[in-house]
């Protein structure tokens, strides 16, 4: 049998219905693809290969027996390791969580097993989601399997390395601040941010509540839509869920926009794009206008201030979510045995010394417990986005910082809203360069932020994002397109991403 990895979902779905082959046989093929390439690229931080194979064959047995079927039966899932899979341990890539089983189902993971996917493994991500590289996993770092030495991306670089490198032909990450797109962007695949409440966050461990949502990666447009189309919808669970009908968009997506007029912003051609990412989105504005649409240049004059507001308003949110997680309630409880016996030993040596200030300083059993099992538990990256959202929120610096932001927010959102008055889309670069060296940015937290410069804004102002392949670079890493689109315009903004991807084609496959 030929090798059935590399075909898109829509593809491999259409072999199933026709019985050209059985979902144990592309589930397995599809584990023999994760043995033979992930120790190389560290995508899955487990693979449910057992669970994988028998949900394959009951779902061939219902196949064989007649019955009704979702719309993803028997295609293999790659799940990120940050949303509730009943018995399943949910780690969110982090020490803190090692050993936590969830309790119950997130509701996109009920889709999908409604849906009658297969969930093949849990993929590896950035620490609690905070990160933009997928190194700051706790377990190991993921690699681009464009360029082993390179990163994916992140937060969601596992998701989109498994799909990159065949381990999947679909996969689910989330995007707080580009979470989906940048890795998406740097691994040559289809990834989609859709509008918040979109997607129900219930059962998602939360980064920053009011950014974080859940979406679809693919190799191409069609296949995004498939997934997107089986988690999208109203969750009576979820406070923040928009209460409206999700209309699919799988069976529409092939139909290109008549009139469609695309958004160019001068602001995202500013110092730092490197110059084969521009000369590709130069080229991707050209497709549109050979396919007729009008290009239409405008105006995101708050977008400058995006990283900053981002930054001050998601690692307030991540302080208050993660100040859960403190030895008692939840997650990592560092050894107290040990710990008790260092505080003794610290008070026996205060008091020798009859130094009663010095034993005042000692902190008490619960304040130590709390600090140790924190800074075991949680990595660097988090203990810092922790450390700067407790200071934007604190009392004095909560109105020059977290509210300031907030106002800001709205600006930004503003500025979309005058724009798409004039455009359906907004197109610009994903990334401000190709995917960069694992290790290189490692001890620049600024240069990472700046990873997000393009992608951000959308989560802010709540949009539906999506980035798609649109060229190489000269040392043959992918360079991504991202088009965002009005509020709750999916369909609009899938269809236009079609309408390149018919242009333009996919990536070629990452040769591993």
């Amino acid at each position: 049998m030929a090798d059935l990895t590399p075909l898109s979902a829509a593809k491999q779905r259409s072999l199933l219905d026709t019985g050209e082959v059985t979902s144990v046989e592309l589930t397995q093929a599809h584990l023999d693809r994760i043995t033979a390439v992930d120790d190389r690229v560290g995508a899955f931080l487990k693979v449910t290969g057992e669970r994988a194979l028998a949900q394959a064959a009951a779902i061939d047995k219902r196949r064989a027996a007649g019955e009704s079927l979702g719309p993803l039966a028997g295609l293999p899932v790659a799940v990120k390791d940050v949303l509730c899979d009943e018995g399943e341990i949910v780690t969110c890539a982090s020490r803190m969580l090692e050993h936590f089983r969830a309790p119950y189902d997130a509701t996109v993971i009920a889709k999908l097993k409604a849906a009658d996917a297969v969930l093949i493994g849990r993929t590896n991500m950035d620490e609690f989601a905070m990160g933009g590289s997928t190194e700051n996993s706790a377990f190991q770092p993921t690699h681009n399997p464009w360029d082993l030495a390179r990163s994916p991306g992140g937060s969601s670089g596992g998701s989109a390395a498994a799909v990159a490198a065949c381990e999947a032909p679909l996969a689910i990450g989330t995007d707080t601040g580009g979470s989906i797109r940048q890795p998406a962007a740097l691994c040559g695949v289809v990834g989609m941010k859709p509008t918040y409440g979109r997607v129900s966050r219930y059962g998602l461990v939360a980064f920053a509540s009011s950014l974080d949502q859940v979406g679809p990666f693919a190799r191409t447009v069609e296949d995004v839509a498939l997934l997107y189309d089986a988690i999208a919808g109203h969750c009576d669970r979820d406070s923040t869920s928009a209460n409206l009908e999700a209309k699919p968009t799988a069976p529409v997506v092939n139909e290109p926009l008549k009139g469609l007029r695309v958004g160019v912003v001068p602001e995202h051609y500013a110092e730092g794009l490197d110059p084969e990412v521009k000369a590709a989105i130069d080229a991707g504005v050209e497709r549109y206008r050979d396919l007729g649409a009008e290009i239409v240049e405008v105006h995101l004059p708050h977008a400058a201030h995006g990283i900053a507001t981002y930054y001050v308003i998601a690692p307030s949110e991540a302080s208050s979510n993660l100040a859960r997680y403190d030895g008692v309630h939840y997650g990592h409880r560092t050894d107290e045995t040990a710990m008790h016996a260092e505080l003794a030993a610290e008070r026996k040596a205060a008091a020798e010394t009859g130094d009663k200030a010095a034993i005042k300083k000692i902190d008490t059993a619960l304040v130590r417990l709390y600090r140790k099992s924190r800074t075991e538990g949680f990595g660097p990256e988090v203990q810092r986005r922790i450390m700067l959202g407790v200071y934007a929120l604190s009392e004095g610096y909560a109105d020059a910082y977290y509210v300031k932001a907030l106002q800001v927010r709205r600006l930004i959102r503003q500025d979309y809203d005058q724009a798409f008055e004039k455009v359906d889309v907004i197109l610009g670069p994903t990334t401000p360069a190709p995917a960069f060296k694992l290790g290189e940015l490692t001890d620049d937290p600024l240069s990472m932020y700046l990873l997000d410069l393009y992608t951000v804004s959308a989560n802010l102002a709540g949009l539906p994002a999506i980035s798609v392949p649109c060229g190489m670079s000269k040392s043959g890493l992918p360079i991504g397109l991202q088009l965002m689109a009005p509020p709750l315009e999916e369909e609009r903004l899938l269809r236009a991403a079609r309408m390149h991807e018919d242009a333009f084609g996919t990536a070629p496959l990452a040769t591993l």
